[in-house]
């Protein structure tokens, strides 16, 4: 029951981080693709029932992803059953800690959690430490975790050896999206000057706040 559940909440969590994805990737282009994007995004999910929803339903595939993890973790077999719990423990991990950020950002700090709130991690020293792989480990987990489900989904229809390369296929995919994407947060394709508001959530002065 556990199971379908997650499966279930996961095609609703899925939808919404498609669209995430798609607006990160705008971030390519330049920062007022990505916002003017998630200003129009945000007229949807930021409807008092729809967010409530959405992280009601995030709330429970973490949890309910954990409780699989811990329940059939001495079941699990080969590189794509680990590599499914490993992901997923990595998404739980990083969900509440990006869901914690951002409202505590938006509500007690007044700021809006656009592209500088997420950016803003990769310009201040000492701070890149983490956050650079903490947000090229989620892109890739959410590609790598949709890898595992679907060499078991398609286990009637695929022999292995299609499976194996789907899977790594769409790990190398996310792979190279993740690096993209983290290597525009952090001002590699244009500069990026982090406001001095977002400077401050992080006890820093805008001097020391500027991309390359």
């Amino acid at each position: 029951m556990v199971h379908t559940l997650h499966r279930l909440s996961a095609c609703l969590i899925g939808s919404f981080i498609t669209i995430h994805l798609f607006n990160h990737l705008l971030a390519l282009g330049s920062i007022d693709a990505h916002i003017s994007f998630m200003t129009y995004f945000r007229q949807f999910y930021r409807i008092p029932v729809i967010e409530a929803l959405l992280l009601s339903g995030i709330l429970f595939q973490v949890g309910s992803g954990l409780r699989l993890i811990k329940n059939r973790w001495g079941e699990r077999r080969g590189f794509y059953a680990r590599l499914q719990a490993i992901s997923g423990g990595y998404l739980a991990f990083f969900l509440i800690n990006h869901i914690a950020a951002v409202l505590f950002g938006r509500t007690l700090h007044g700021l809006d959690t656009n592209f500088y709130f997420a950016a803003a991690g990769l310009h201040i020293s000492p701070f890149q430490l983490f956050f650079v792989p903490y947000y090229y480990l989620a892109v890739l987990a959410i590609f790598a975790h949709v890898a595992c489900a679907l060499h078991w989904l398609s286990r009637e229809r695929l022999t292995l050896e299609k499976r194996n390369r789907l899977g790594f296929l769409i790990i190398a995919i996310g792979a190279l999206l993740s690096l993209f994407i983290t290597l525009a947060m952090a001002g590699v394709f244009y500069p990026v000057e982090i406001p001095t508001q977002y400077a401050d959530f992080y006890g820093n002065s805008p001097e020391t706040a500027t991309g390359p």
